[in-house]
């Protein structure tokens, strides 16, 4: 079997934005076969990221959304001239990439847990890249 990478395409509507990915990743990795290995994720963009973090209660990532935005505001006297520097940041420090064992052809997420596309420069069509890989031996 050859490994092939997916995309998976993101239609975000604000400026900043977790989206939850899961249902999505979850569809590739069963159509992939894969029964035990890893499922690797990466966001191809300078100015989204991935995290994984809570999914039962929304508040959690409303928080995450606040602080990011207070930590980092979208205006600060930034130089770069695209006026998207915040974004960039954001970026940096969430990370573009992902990696989510496969157990029993499942995602291996704690109960909790969910996958969200992270945001920061909206409203755009973006792109998460998706790779199963199993494992051998």
């Amino acid at each position: 079997m050859g490994i092939i990478i997916h995309e998976l395409a993101v239609h975000t509507k604000e400026r900043t934005q977790f989206i939850n990915i899961d249902g999505e990743v979850e569809r590739i990795v069963k159509e992939s076969g894969v029964k035990e290995g890893a499922c690797r994720l990466y966001v191809p963009h300078t100015t989204a990221g991935l995290t994984i973090n809570e999914n039962a209660d929304p508040s959690v990532v409303a928080d995450i959304l606040m602080e990011l935005n207070k930590m980092v505001p979208y205006n600060d006297g930034y130089r770069h001239s695209e006026g998207n520097s915040a974004a960039h940041i954001k970026s940096s420090l969430l990370g573009v990439s992902l990696s989510v064992f496969v157990s029993g052809g499942r995602l291996l997420l704690g109960t909790w847990q969910s996958i969200y596309f992270c945001e920061f420069d909206g409203p755009r069509r973006r792109n998460v890249l998706v790779k199963v890989v199993e494992e051998r031996g």
